[in-house]
């Protein structure tokens, strides 16, 4: 896999902690209305606590959700959880520009999380079938994606120092008994603050990106 050449600029929009619903129809109308030449975005954030179910996802993976709402999206993969503590990053990308299918789109993220994880000299890996980033058996990063005539929304959550309880209300990603680790459990940081840089950087290397601030979009209210 070779890195994109060209060099472009993306905006990298922070969002703080919102919650899911208003995110996901923002980026649903950006990716509906972008021209050939807008330019592509990272949307940054981390979500009130949630459980999502991709478009496919089966209900019963959703085993005890309690107070947590579940919400059903149009990304691909089963049930996942989102919550305070997790990194929580959207490329809106235009793959045929990046010169990408979705297959190297996918590893190309992946690559970015194993790299991060790397700086802090945690061994990570991918696992064939089974989209997302692995320390040892536990999962650190979940992907699930969509891609709408070329161009991508939903993205990464990788846990930085998350309360994992809700996990055991699901079979994450599908996968009964997957277990899931936080970064600051294996002696990373503990602040978000300390990990969207590295991670940013990584992804825009992946992509050939050079990032641009730019602020946060404008949300509709929560449904």
């Amino acid at each position: 896999m070779s890195l994109a050449p060209d060099i472009r600029p993306a905006h990298v929009r922070r969002l703080g902690r919102q919650p899911y619903v208003p995110v996901w129809r923002a980026m649903q109308r950006f990716t509906d209305a972008r021209a050939a030449a807008t330019p592509d975005e990272l949307w940054v954030v981390e979500h009130d606590p949630v459980f999502t179910l991709g478009q496919a996802g089966k209900p019963e993976h959703v085993l005890a959700p309690g107070d947590i709402p579940v919400v059903q999206v149009d990304r691909g993969g089963q049930v996942t959880y989102h919550g305070p503590g997790q990194l929580v990053v959207y490329p809106l990308l235009d793959l045929p520009r990046l010169k990408i299918g979705v297959r190297d789109y996918v590893c190309r993220i992946e690559q970015a999380i194993i790299d991060t994880l790397g700086d802090w000299n945690i061994e990570a890996v991918r696992r064939d079938g089974a989209p997302g980033v692995y320390v040892a058996d536990a999962k650190i990063a979940a992907l699930g994606i969509r891609v709408r005539r070329g161009r991508s929304f939903h993205g990464l959550a990788f846990n930085v120092a998350m309360d994992l309880e809700p996990f055991r209300r699901i079979n994450p990603c599908g996968y009964q008994g997957l277990q899931v680790v936080s970064l600051g459990d294996l002696g990373g940081p503990s602040s978000l603050e300390g990990v969207a840089p590295r991670l940013l950087d990584h992804l825009a290397a992946q992509f050939g990106l050079a990032l641009v601030d730019a602020p946060a979009p404008v949300l509709a209210p929560a449904e």
